[in-house]
C-alpha cells in the first residue's frame, strides 16, 4: 500500500465507499464523480500504479477485475456497458492506482463517447 493512495485506503476500508462487491483481491464501488448514469470502479487491493506497470504475474488480477465488472453489470441490470482502463495522465488516468471503469445506464442509445 502507498500511504497517500486514496484507492489503497478504499481497498483497505479506511475510506468508506458504496461497495457493490468485495473479496480479498478486488473491490467494486460507486464512483464519486460519475461520468455516466451508472459509474463504478473496480480496483485491485494490491497497489499497481497502472496498466503500464503490470507484470506477467498480474494476469490473474486483471482477469478477476474484468470478470467482477461483468458480474456487477449483471447485478445492476445493465444490458450494455463500457469497461475502460485509463493509462497515465495523457490517457486520462487521474488516480495512480490501477482501476477499471464500469460505465452504463444510458437510455435509448444516448451514451458518453469515451
Amino acid at each position: 500500500m502507498i500511504m497517500d493512495c486514496i484507492f489503497c485506503k478504499i481497498g483497505k476500508g479506511e475510506i468508506s465507499s458504496d461497495v457493490v462487491y468485495e473479496d480479498t483481491g478486488v473491490k467494486v464501488f460507486k464512483d464519486t464523480h460519475p461520468k455516466a448514469p451508472v459509474h463504478f470502479l473496480v480496483i485491485p487491493k494490491e497497489h499497481i500504479q497502472s496498466i503500464a506497470y503490470l507484470k506477467e504475474n498480474h494476469s490473474d488480477i486483471i482477469s478477476k477485475m474484468i470478470y467482477r465488472a461483468k458480474e456487477a453489470a449483471e447485478k445492476l441490470g445493465l444490458n450494455g456497458y463500457k469497461l475502460v482502463f485509463n493509462v497515465g495522465r495523457d490517457g486520462g488516468q487521474v488516480v495512480d492506482h490501477l482501476h477499471l471503469h464500469l460505465l452504463g445506464g444510458w437510455v435509448g442509445g444516448e451514451y458518453l463517447n469515451i
